[in-house]
């Protein structure tokens, strides 16, 4: 998912620089959903990740 929202990220700055600004105005948009939603996720498997090793110990 952070591969896709770096992909979008680049995306946007060409367009931003070949001056497509509405093309680069929308990519940056998704490209900051799926960073959110990908920092979103990591957090939730970090804490079933601490709370799967308090069960072990």
């Amino acid at each position: 998912m952070l591969k896709l929202a770096l992909l979008f990220l680049v995306i946007s700055i060409i367009a931003g620089i070949f001056g497509f600004t509405g093309i680069s105005a929308a990519t940056a948009g998704v490209a900051k959903i799926l960073f959110f939603i990908a920092v979103v996720v990591f957090i939730i498997f970090l804490v079933l990740a601490l709370m799967a090793g308090k069960a072990i110990l």
